[in-house]
């Protein structure tokens, strides 16, 4: 599997500790992050293949990525609580998710939802 996990700043440890907590999927997949969630995930031991910060257009490159059939699952932990100056490209990127029917889970619980799948699908 290909998973992009992605971030904001207030929900980063969030996802690295889901990340670390199902090392039995994760570890057999192919791991790409935006450059900060990356560098929290590689400072956790974890092995990732990062491209720009989401504000400087890593989100866009997931989106891109998407598109080309790149991507099996994309997993964004989204704080709806805070302002992003790179919301537009948030919004393009879960657009692109729904037009080329990629799983996005943009919360924890849709995120264990698509991990439960995953898992009875390779038994």
């Amino acid at each position: 599997m290909k998973i992009a996990l992605i971030a904001h700043d207030g929900k980063k440890a969030d996802l690295v500790s889901f990340v670390l907590q199902n090392l039995d999927l994760f570890e057999h997949s192919e791991l790409y992050t935006t450059a900060t969630t990356g560098r929290h995930m590689e400072q956790a031991g974890l092995t990732v293949n990062k491209v720009l910060s989401g504000p400087q257009g890593g989100d866009a490159q997931i989106a891109a990525m998407v598109a080309t059939k790149q991507l099996d699952v994309v997993i964004f932990f989204r704080d709806p609580l805070d302002k992003h100056p790179h919301e537009p490209d948030v919004q393009m990127l879960m657009r692109i998710c729904d037009v080329h029917n990629i799983p996005l889970a943009t919360n924890l619980a849709a995120a264990k939802l698509i991990l439960k799948g995953i898992k009875c699908h390779q038994k």
